[in-house]
């Protein structure tokens, strides 16, 4: 069994280790409490607050969006490219296997997406909530002298638009393409 001694020691070690451990197990189970908490609601992905608010988008340096015209063509599969206008807009019109298609980028430097939501929706476009490129946003499907969609998100202290339209086509769907070039957008922004 060992001397008495040795057992003494061992048992005087013994127990203050475990009044030790008791302490701090009152300690923490203590302070725990007051250390967590539960918060209600939904976890959400993290979102950046959008480039910064003295981007300019508009047409500068023979770009529009901050794209080339053979960007744009490149992100849609088209044959050609014309750009018949560009300032405060910059209209495109496209070849894409004989498929005529008419493209407008917009930034509105002062707009907000709830008032571009509300324009769509009053318009009688189908709108759907979106994110493109971590950025909030809407498609909004409008069909008229074709099938046409735009592709909307905020960005430098406005809002950011690529509309899509299939000229004279009843069939397709121009949101896809809308979507990649606003995401040629943000992405360029990096």
């Amino acid at each position: 069994m060992g001397s008495p001694r040795a057992w003494s020691l061992g048992s005087v070690c013994s127990m203050r280790r475990r009044g030790t451990a008791a302490v701090v197990g009152v300690i923490v189970a203590a302070l725990t409490p007051g250390c967590s908490q539960t918060v209600g609601g939904t976890a959400r992905l993290a979102t950046p607050g959008g480039p910064a608010d003295d981007r300019s988008y508009g047409y500068a340096d023979n770009r529009c969006g901050l794209l080339q015209d053979s960007t744009v063509s490149q992100t849609l599969g088209a044959d050609k490219v014309v750009r018949p206008y560009s300032g405060a807009v910059c209209q495109y019109v496209l070849d894409r296997k004989g498929t005529v298609i008419d493209v407008v980028f917009a930034w509105f430097d002062t707009g907000t997406l709830d008032r571009e939501r509300a324009l769509a929706a009053e318009r009688g476009a189908q709108i759907t909530d979106t994110v493109i490129e971590r950025h909030n946003g809407f498609l909004a499907r409008r069909d008229g002298v074709g099938v046409a969609c735009a592709a909307t998100a905020a960005g430098g202290g406005g809002v950011l638009s690529w509309w899509v339209q299939y000229r004279h086509q009843s069939t397709g769907d121009p949101c896809p393409d809308a979507e990649k070039l606003l995401s040629a957008t943000l992405k360029s922004d990096l």
